[in-house]
């Protein structure tokens, strides 16, 4: 699965799976650059990678001016823009009568618009070269409810089906769109949030997120450079032919409801159910 000659560009990519992604496809013979709200984790970023290999750009994706310097900054480094990884994400736990509207904007706009309007600023490029790969981080959590994140939900699934509308439309320009639905994926987003539910239950945080692994069938969470690889596939030419792909990468978890037993086993235990 070679990169070499590609040109990237990865949303959010100073932390957890955009850092692991950024640095795949740099290990694969990639160009990138790399973008997020926080400077000082993307420089981190770059200082990590080979010098040449990556451009750093500053921004919020929700934004439509921010969205369209980043495909800019892509395009001037590279010289071209390949691949777009949708990645940059937020969550707010909350059911929905205790979550805010701005919340709820707020985590629409960097989940399910940043995508939109990274996708609509970047086809012109893939169109004129006449070829293009996006590749947009979902989550199991588009696919299945998750307790308390209505917001996080709804925004990953409306990623999905943008992902199959984009592939309908453009595949006949040779631009594939594919979705990727990580399961639990050791970030620190993931601790956070889960650490909330532990919180709620009485349960030391990391030790809850040691009962959910336990009802995975791997028995773990997935480390974020465990992305990279599938995430190089979908770039690369040998997935040609792959374009509306819906995968899932979560260690068996679709298979089971290991949050939700989690859950009903913790409450059990404290006595709040039969």
């Amino acid at each position: 699965m070679n990169l070499k000659g590609k040109v990237a560009l990865v949303t959010g990519g100073g932390s957890g799976i955009g850092t692991a992604i950024a640095e795949r496809f740099v290990a694969d013979g990639a160009k990138i650059c790399i973008t997020g709200r926080r400077k000082e984790m993307l420089e981190k970023v770059a200082e990590s990678l080979p010098s040449g290999s990556v451009v750093i750009c500053q921004g919020d994706v929700s934004k439509e001016e921010d969205a369209k310097r980043m495909v800019e900054t892509t395009v001037k480094f590279g010289g071209k823009l390949d691949v777009l990884v949708n990645n940059a994400a937020i969550n707010h736990p909350a059911p929905v009568t205790e979550l805010d509207l701005e919340i709820w904007q707020q985590v629409l706009g960097v989940n399910l618009t940043g995508p939109y309007l990274l996708i609509k600023a970047v086809i012109p490029h893939m169109l004129k070269a006449g070829e293009g790969s996006i590749i947009n981080i979902a989550s199991l959590g588009g696919m299945r409810c998750l307790p308390g994140m209505p917001a996080y939900c709804t925004s990953k699934a409306g990623l999905i089906m943008l992902t199959q509308q984009v592939a309908l439309d453009y595949g006949r320009n040779n631009i594939r769109c594919n979705v990727i639905c990580p399961g639990g994926v050791k970030t620190d987003m993931t601790k956070k949030d889960f650490g909330q539910f532990g919180e709620m239950l009485g349960i030391d945080p990391d030790t809850f997120i040691e009962q959910i692994a336990l009802e995975i069938p791997l028995h773990r969470f997935a480390a974020s450079a465990e992305m990279g690889g599938l995430c190089t596939y979908l770039a690369s030419d040998e997935s040609s032919f792959m374009t509306g792909a819906v995968l899932t990468i979560d260690g068996g978890t679709a298979v089971v409801d290991a949050v939700g037993a989690s859950i009903t086993a913790a409450l059990r235990r404290a006595g709040l159910v039969d």
